[in-house]
């Protein structure tokens, strides 16, 4: 599959601008500082800091309005904000160090993308799906620095979201430790699952999330 049809596919399945594009200009702006405050600190706003903002009246409605598109994943128990694609504060496979934090993301593709989404320095701490290997991956922008193993792949098995992404679909796009290991993987499922390589991967990436930042 293509860089260009997988992008299309995905944003099928999980229209994150589409979404973004159809708020309000505060709900937006709210989106944004979310990914920001991963990317920047490590953490998203939390509910005072939103009601805080002369331009969000009613949190809850507000927050409601992010997680009914799944732009956000919320905490059932407070209503705070615990995801925002590419991150999560749920402890997962895939680690990424950024602005001096170290950060979760949601699944392979969104660890590839922290660096060039933001135009920064990333180092992130995986493992290969099949074999469990450790996978290591030091980025600048969509420059990939070093790997180790030297050239993992991408695989991600397609299937519906069910309405949140980050519980389903983001489960089954992860890394393998070499071109043979996605391949094998791949024929275990070939009518649903693709693979990509790191470039082909960082570059997918990059166009999905890209766009949410304006």
């Amino acid at each position: 599959m293509s860089v260009t049809t997988a992008l299309a596919q995905l944003n099928s399945l999980l229209p994150l601008a589409a979404h973004q594009t159809a708020l309000a200009p505060a709900l937006q702006s709210l989106h944004r500082d979310i990914l920001r405050g991963f990317a920047e600190r490590g953490l998203p706003p939390t509910r005072a800091e939103i009601a805080a903002r002369p331009d969000i009246g009613d949190v809850d409605a507000a927050l409601a309005r992010l997680a009914g598109d799944d732009l956000v994943v919320l905490d059932t128990a407070g209503g705070g904000v615990t995801g925002a694609y590419p991150f999560t504060t749920e402890a997962r496979v895939h680690r990424v160090q950024v602005g001096g934090h170290t950060v979760h993301a949601m699944c392979a593709l969104d660890a590839l993308s922290v660096a060039p989404m933001f135009g920064v320095e990333t180092r992130i701490d995986s493992r290969c799906h099949v074999s469990g290997q450790a996978i290591a991956i030091h980025m600048r922008g969509a420059d990939v620095l070093t790997a180790q193993p030297p050239a993992p792949w991408l695989g991600i098995r397609w299937q519906a979201t069910s309405g949140c992404a980050a519980q389903s679909l983001c489960l089954e796009m992860v890394f393998l430790r070499d071109g043979a290991t996605a391949a094998a993987w791949r024929a275990e499922d070939p009518d649903h699952i693709s693979i990509f390589d790191l470039p082909d991967a960082v570059a997918f990436g990059a166009a999905f999330f890209r766009p949410l930042l304006g």
